[in-house]
């Protein structure tokens, strides 16, 4: 039996701290820069992310950084924690990469971290990836999303093709939480002000209460997992939209910390395909 080749790990990128910004009252922009990011491969998708490397709490690693060197000689407890993130922008000229963090006091790891990190520091990361850009051959768009899917959003809104046809639904706490975004003429950004109800009760309803367009429809729908469950439902049951012509994913879930549901999402979304599996036209 011929012997399976070794898995190449994944390249650790390099970066420092360039500048950071509170842009809303819970939301962290951090601008990433360094020699090493020179030709960094971004710009094909408007979901593009990176993973974020932390350390363990109180363990430092030798130099030169290497994953395989730490899983070899580390416990895995004190082997770094990963949290994925969207680029919100990509400056080529500037080598700048940009990332905005959603915070809520000390609550989690990447938020606070986001809040203290300063310009110098160095940043360890896994990525891109993604693999949604607005179609520009769609006859309509759909987007929908929280606070987390913000950044995604807002890099698909600066990518629309003049004249696109957009309806975008954005759930934030409330007004102060809204975001300037640079858009094409003729589109805008739908903000829906969460207060005390439920997340995602706002989406939900404000897509249920849209006057689908005719034509077809490229979707993007990210967020908090109980209300994607709910979109997904609606999208690919009741108006039939293609699996192909949706982008659609829980980012978190509610009472779940990162790690948890990074261990269960694969199951709960094969789960919920099965359960929500269109009938054949």
């Amino acid at each position: 039996m011929a012997e399976r080749p070794s898995r190449k790990a994944p390249k650790i990128n390099e970066a420092r701290v360039v500048r950071t910004e509170r842009i809303t009252p819970h939301m962290v922009r951090v601008v990433l820069g360094g020699e090493s990011l020179a030709g960094f491969g971004v710009g094909e998708h408007t979901d593009h992310y990176i993973k974020l490397l932390f350390p363990a709490q109180g363990v430092s690693y030798p130099e030169p950084f290497d994953m395989e060197r730490i899983r070899a000689e580390f416990p895995r407890a004190q082997w770094p924690s990963t949290r994925a993130y969207t680029v919100r922008a990509w400056d080529a000229e500037l080598g700048e990469l940009t990332v905005d963090f959603v915070v809520h006091g000390d609550e989690g790891l990447a938020g606070p971290w986001a809040l203290r990190v300063q310009p110098g520091e160095t940043v360890r990361f896994l990525g891109p990836g993604g693999g949604y850009a607005p179609d520009p051959a769609a006859d309509w768009h759909l987007l929908a999303g929280d606070e987390s899917a913000l950044p995604a959003i807002a890099a698909a809104l600066e990518r629309m093709p003049a004249g696109a046809l957009v309806h975008a639904f954005v759930e934030v706490a409330g007004p102060e939480e809204e975001q300037k975004i640079s858009t094409p003429d003729g589109v805008a950004v739908t903000w829906l002000h969460r207060g005390e109800a439920a997340v995602g009760s706002q989406l939900v309803g404000a897509v249920k209460d849209l006057e689908f367009p005719a034509g077809d429809v490229h979707a993007f729908v990210h967020g908090e997992a109980g209300f994607v469950k709910e979109l997904r439902a609606l999208l690919r049951v009741e108006r039939n939209v293609p699996r192909e012509r949706l982008s659609i994913s829980g980012y978190w879930r509610l009472g779940q910390d990162d790690d948890a549901w990074r261990a269960a999402k694969r199951e709960w979304n094969e789960q919920v395909e099965r359960e929500q599996e269109a009938p054949a036209a």
